[in-house]
């Protein structure tokens, strides 16, 4: 898909960047694959925030979009490729051969009119899913599950994919967009392909209403602040943070601090993000 760039009319569209969304097929969604969306703005039943900076937006309704792929052997054409403003991959609908419609994330190169497959007999094209055991290692792949039968969970955002490297016993290693290698049961689904909309990451946003239209409110700097509201807050003028790292509104490390906690997983991972290659 192409980017288009608009005319500096005013200072904000000087630089900004959209889609030209020639891809798109389908203007309005499914009837049947579509729910409300209710907005919290970040806050949980208490009625705390617990995710700053969201609020407002557009309105937006929730697509019901088939992960799992558990329908399987059984062929269905592609009829639509859709937007879908919840997420930056595009839609694409299918028609199953029994009448059944579902959406599925729009790999890169599927077409209206293509024909896909879920099941372990599917051959290797983009938009037909099928166990990793069936799948020879150096394709590119997404929608990866990490537990069988649960759903595909990792690399669903615009542009990504990850490598098959290699099988051995119960396991396969995966090379995931962020450079971790990570094993995988043989017997998890995972989609053929790159997701599609490769674009993305190359729009340019170029004022902050845009911003606001997706949900996202401002974000202040802890240095603008208080003492009282923040960690990095008060002092004479604009000095320093006054400390030797950064710190989080609630006092906890931040800006390279490790997050992981999860120490039981830890031994599926082969090789971490952001280590250099031997």
């Amino acid at each position: 898909m192409a980017v288009k760039k608009y005319k500096p009319t005013t200072p904000g569209r000087r630089g900004m960047t959209g889609f030209t969304f020639e891809e798109i097929t389908k203007k309005k969604p499914e009837r049947s694959l579509v729910i409300p969306r209710r907005k919290r703005a970040g806050r949980n039943f208490y009625g705390r925030i617990t995710v700053r900076h969201r609020g407002g937006g557009h309105r937006r309704k929730i697509r019901l979009v088939d992960f799992k792929r558990d329908k399987r052997n059984i062929p269905a054409k592609v009829a639509a490729i859709e937007y879908d403003p919840n997420r930056t991959a595009r839609l694409a609908l299918l028609h199953y051969a029994d009448g059944e419609k579902r959406y599925i994330i729009a790999p890169l190169e599927l077409q209206v009119g293509d024909e896909v497959m879920a099941g372990p007999q599917a051959e290797i094209r983009p938009g037909n899913s099928l166990p990793i055991a069936n799948i020879p290692p150096g394709t590119m792949i997404h929608n990866i599950e990490l537990y069988e039968g649960r759903g595909g969970q990792l690399v669903r955002s615009a542009g990504t994919a990850a490598q098959l490297m290699a099988k051995e016993g119960d396991y396969a290693q995966i090379r995931l967009p962020s450079g971790e290698v990570r094993l995988i049961r043989q017997a998890c689904y995972a989609t053929i392909g790159q997701v599609g909309n490769v674009d993305n990451s190359n729009i340019k946003l170029g004022k902050a209403g845009r911003k606001r239209h997706m949900g996202i409110r401002p974000t202040v700097r802890g240095s603008a602040m208080s003492p009282r509201d923040h960690p990095h807050g008060g002092g004479e003028g604009r000095s320093p943070i006054g400390m030797p790292g950064p710190k989080s509104p609630w006092g906890k490390p931040t800006l390279g601090a490790k997050t992981r906690r999860n120490k039981k997983t830890g031994k599926y991972i082969v090789r971490r993000r952001g280590k250099k290659r031997r």
